[in-house]
Formats: structure tokens, sequence, C-alpha cells
């Protein structure tokens, strides 16, 4: 506040200067107030567009200030909760089963840092080392388990009959080899359909028949209750998908405390798909998540490639394998395809 007593002593020249040094400074300040605004409203806009960006980006990111704590950062990086300030290296980390490619970069006095979730491909890599190493070790048995079995169908009608029950368990365990062979190349190579219509009678015969191949103990009753129609597809690609569904059906049986079971096969006809729907009273499975993952199995016994070659077929149809509670597996096959 201005003192009057003190005015009042200034000529009238003073005063007038006064006054205007006063204008003066009061416009200033005018001028100081709305270029602070603008600069306000500037770094506010250049703040939000900063956000915009690192928010498109798919990767984690942290911008941190000279005291290391966070400036900015993306709803990604928020989610993950991850302590930034232990990502003082750049490499690879394992954080809860995931992996993350930690890049950090300074610029000016901010600090940049990025987290990459890299479990895919770090999971497409191991399958495909998986992959080659299963395609060499198949070709390799696939010889001399040709061999043997060539041995034991011609041992079958010269031993002596309290023999030929363990000849027929050698050609069960061969028939099965062969067909863990034949399914590790088909997965490493990929899978190409030769279609042409053909009865579910057909693949019923080729199901009952595989059937007699498979070991179990247990007393279990199979219902199939297959029109006799025609569909189009690959018999033998659709008969191995059924085979993966009928085996996990009995290993599910044989894991129960039950003595005896049922699997039945049956189909639903729609206007885009055939349904063959297997069912089974077994054990639940264990896992959920993991049941079409390659390599990776719920079973006791088994390579995890059974239910994963069969995606694939099912895929080349046209179609999919859904799992429906409490035990069934539908393999569905596209009618356009």
């Amino acid at each position: 506040m201005i003192d009057k007593k003190l005015l009042d002593q200034l000529s009238t020249e003073d005063k007038r200067l006064f006054l205007d040094t006063l204008d003066t400074l009061i416009n200033q300040t005018y001028v100081v107030e709305n270029e602070y605004k603008e600069l306000k409203a500037s770094y506010e806009a250049l703040h939000k567009i900063l956000s915009e960006i690192i928010e498109f980006l798919p990767t984690a990111i942290w911008v941190l200030d000279e005291q290391g704590k966070i400036f900015l950062q993306n709803s990604t990086a928020k989610t993950l909760g991850f302590d930034y300030k232990n990502f003082k290296n750049n490499g690879e980390v394992e954080i809860d089963d995931r992996s993350y490619l930690i890049k950090s970069v300074k610029l000016g006095n901010k600090t940049i840092v990025s987290a990459t979730d890299i479990t895919e491909q770090k999971r497409t890599q191991r399958l495909a080392s998986m992959g080659q190493m299963a395609a060499h070790l198949a070709h390799e048995i696939r010889n001399p388990v040709g061999s043997v079995a060539i041995l034991a169908s011609t041992l079958h009608p010269i031993v002596a009959d309290n023999i030929k029950p363990v000849v027929e368990e050698i050609k069960k365990s061969i028939w099965r080899v062969e067909r863990i062979i034949k399914a590790t190349l088909l997965f490493t190579k990929g899978v190409a359909i030769k279609k042409s219509p053909f009865s579910l009678k057909t693949l019923e015969e080729e199901m009952r028949s595989s059937i007699g191949h498979y070991s179990y103990s247990k007393e279990i009753e199979f219902e199939f209750l297959l029109p006799d129609i025609n569909i189009n597809g690959d018999l033998e690609l659709l008969s191995m998908v059924m085979q993966n569904l009928l085996f996990n059906a009995i290993d599910a049986i044989e894991d129960t405390r039950e003595e005896s079971g049922t699997v039945r096969v049956s189909l639903e006809d729609d206007k885009e798909f055939y349904r063959l729907v297997v069912e089974d009273n077994g054990a639940p499975i264990a896992d959920k998540s993991i049941i079409f993952d390659p390599f990776k199995t719920t079973k006791t016994k088994g390579n995890g490639l059974g239910l994963a070659l069969s995606l694939q077929i099912a895929a080349a149809h046209g179609g999919k394998i859904e799992l429906r509670e409490p035990k069934t597996f539908v393999l569905s096959i596209s009618k356009a395809i």
C-alpha cells in the first residue's frame, strides 16, 4: 500500500514519474504472469503429449527425475507394479514366471526405463529348440523301432501260446512308439491336410482298432453313437485326433479309484460344424491352462504333444478343440472347408 503522506510530499513531476513507473511495473507484472501461464500451459500440453506417446507404447515405461523418482509412467508400468529402482542394468529378468527385457537410458536430467515382455518370444525359441531336438530323436528312433516291429510280427505266429501275450504287448508298445514318432514329426514339420469324403463309421472303426493297441487295466465301456454319414476331411489326421481324445479319456479313468468307467463318442451337427464329442467319467484335469501347450502334460505318461498337435489338425480343418465341463472334449470340423 502507498503511503499518502509520502505521496503528498512529492512534486507534481515526481508524482507523474512515480505513477508512470508504477503503471509500467504493474503492466510488466501482468506480462510476466501471462508468460508464466503460457509457459505452464505449454508444459502441461507437452506433458500430456509425452504421456499419450508413452501410453501408446506396448512396453512398460518409467521416466525418472534426477532423484530417481517417477516423473512419468504409462498404465502398463502401473499395472506391472515393478520396483523400477532395481532395474539399473540392461538385460533380461524373470518376474512372476514371465521374462522381461530391461533397457535404461539417460536423457538430460531424466532417465527412461523400459520393460518389454518377451515371454512369448522366449517360449517360441524354447519350443523351436525342443521341436528340433524331438524331430532329430524321432528320425533316429524310427528305423530301429521299425525293425523291432517286423521282428515282433514274425515272432507272433511261431512262439508258444503262453508267449503270445508277451509278443502282443510288445506289438502294442511298438504301435504307441510309432504313433509318438509320427506325431512328433508332424508337429515339427507342420500339418497339411488331404481332404476327401469318408464315413463316420470308418472313423469309428479306426478308433475301435486303436483302442485294441492301447493298454489299460480297468473295465471301460466304450459307447460310439456316430451316425452313418459322410463328412469331408483328412481321415488319417482326424483319426489321430480322436485317438488322442480317446486315450486321454482312458488315462483319466485309469487315474480314478473306480474299477470301471465309460467313454462316450457322439456327434453334434449344426449348419456350420460337425462336432465330435468325447465324454468320460474319469479324473478331472489337474491344470486346464496347459492342456494345449506343447511338451507339457498333466498325465503321468505321454509327451505333451497329443492335444497340441490335435489343435493344429483341427485348425487345418477350419475348426477347434474345446473343453466342456465337467469332462468333455469337442472337436469341431468346419463344413465349409
